[in-house]
């Protein structure tokens, strides 16, 4: 049963969602960065809340013409396993299919349940940027997913 449910990031998100960032990330975003996005025509952030406010994750997307960028997927330890980044890839893929071109992230070579729900959604290995990542250094697997009139056809 979903305890949770998908909202657009507001102001009253930020201070939570820097600490899931603080636990999910060695260089995490602040709480200025985060709320910067707020103002940013190009980004879209949303969170997985609980019914009484609490943040379990969130995700962030930039847009630039035709392409999307996957910022950020995050869901605290504690709540993993529930299918609540896979729910929070799912409202961008599906954006991705009505708006864009492509959709492309980063993922750290080493986190596999990660590289694992970005194939269930089609994303494929396209790339790697060597020692990409700090704490600890480590390459970056890119990772995109590519949408054409074959995808308009199934819309």
């Amino acid at each position: 049963m979903k305890n949770y449910k998908l909202v657009p990031m507001d102001r009253s998100h930020i201070k939570e969602i820097a600490s899931v960032e603080r636990e999910c990330f060695s260089t995490p975003w602040t709480e200025a960065m985060l709320e910067e996005e707020l103002f940013n025509p190009m980004a879209s952030f949303i969170v997985a809340q609980r019914a009484d406010g609490a943040v379990l994750g969130y995700a962030g997307l930039h847009v630039v013409l035709d392409e999307g960028y996957i910022d950020n997927i995050a869901v605290r330890p504690d709540y993993r396993g529930q299918g609540i980044a896979d729910a929070l890839l799912d409202v961008f893929v599906r954006f991705g299919r009505a708006k864009l071109a492509l959709l492309t992230l980063e993922v750290r070579l080493t986190n596999e349940p990660a590289i694992q729900l970005y194939y269930k959604h089609g994303f494929a290995q396209v790339g790697r940027r060597k020692d990409y990542y700090e704490n600890p250094k480590e390459d970056a697997i890119i990772m995109t997913l590519e949408f054409g009139e074959q995808e308009e056809a199934n819309v």
